[in-house]
């Protein structure tokens, strides 16, 4: 099917801005929506299945409704979310509308549905799984909500940890003290921190002890009361630490485990516990389970490629 559709009123310099740099964010609207989009002026051909073209033409006027400034990454991103929204269901429309966080992003809320189900979720439970593919907002998110939390003063700081896979004699090879050689594997944690902070306010929270990172191995005979704590790279954990680490959990805290399933580094024979606990959790009440998909990833069109392109082979390995 092929439709016409015209901007009104025209104004170059709004059509400059919703169609971005050598038209890049065209480009993402045909690879997230299935399109094909041409442009004469202010005038668009959109060809594509029905439903596709419908949110697609949807689309093009919501942005061009917003582009007197140009249109970022993020915006578009959200934008996308919110025409798709209707074919994730239900589910994709629960609560009270989308749900923003207090960060240095002002605007940052899910962009997809499962995103926003999973910041639902974990407003709603004190422990919340989020499993999926790289790429999907999974620790970003969850730092997010923590960062959020302890704005509002819900809680009263941030724990966030991660297995160190390379513990042990390999560890010991890298320069430097203990919290050195651990650093490495904690950097992602740093990053999102970073970017929802920013540097100083990070830096002020370390010396305040509202914010602590440390591997996983440091939390065993601790009781977390009144933190929001994150476990990231969950699917590196063994039975045991998995279940050592859900039982730090104290008074008025929150917990949110995260992992990929796909990309499990354990020795050969080692059990994940982030899979155990999928499976022997699943019907805890209390705890609740968001499962990313290749749809989720907001990082790179071409990453979810690859996640489709790895999934797609997995039956025959």
């Amino acid at each position: 099917m092929i439709r016409r559709h015209t901007l009104e009123p025209s104004d170059n310099r709004r059509l400059a801005h919703l169609c971005g740099p050598l038209d890049g964010h065209l480009r993402s609207i045909e690879s997230a929506l299935g399109v094909a989009l041409a442009r004469r002026d202010a005038s668009f051909r959109i060809e594509g299945p029905r439903d596709a073209i419908e949110c697609a033409a949807a689309l093009l006027d919501r942005l061009y409704a917003d582009a007197s400034t140009p249109i970022g990454e993020r915006a578009l991103q959200r934008a996308l979310a919110a025409v798709q929204a209707p074919a994730g269901g239900e589910d994709a429309q629960a609560g009270d509308g989308p749900l923003v966080l207090h960060t240095r992003h002002a605007d940052l809320t899910g962009r997809t549905p499962n995103q926003e189900q999973y910041l639902r979720q974990m407003l709603a439970h004190d422990i919340t799984f989020g499993i999926g593919p790289a790429g999907t907002g999974k620790t970003f998110l969850a730092v997010a909500c923590a960062v959020d939390a302890v704005s509002r003063q819900g809680v009263q700081r941030i724990v966030l940890t991660r297995p160190a896979v390379e513990a042990g004699e390999r560890l010991g090879f890298l320069p430097g003290d203990l919290a050195q050689k651990v650093d490495p594997y904690l950097r992602p944690l740093y990053d999102a921190l970073y970017d929802l902070m920013g540097f100083d306010r990070v830096a002020k929270a370390f010396e305040k002890g509202l914010i602590e990172i440390a591997p996983l191995a440091f939390m065993r005979g601790r009781t977390l009361n009144h933190a929001f704590v994150i476990l990231d790279e969950a699917q590196n954990t063994t039975r045991e630490q998995m279940k050592m680490f859900l039982t730090r959990i104290g008074y008025g805290s929150k917990c949110v485990v995260t992992g990929d399933v796909s990309q499990v580094d354990l020795p050969r024979g080692t059990d994940s516990g982030l899979i155990e606990a999928r499976r022997v959790l699943a019907h805890v009440k209390g705890i609740a389970f968001t499962d990313f998909t290749a749809a989720d990833v907001v990082r790179h069109p071409l990453v979810a490629r690859i996640v489709e392109a790895y999934e797609a082979v997995r039956p025959a390995e």
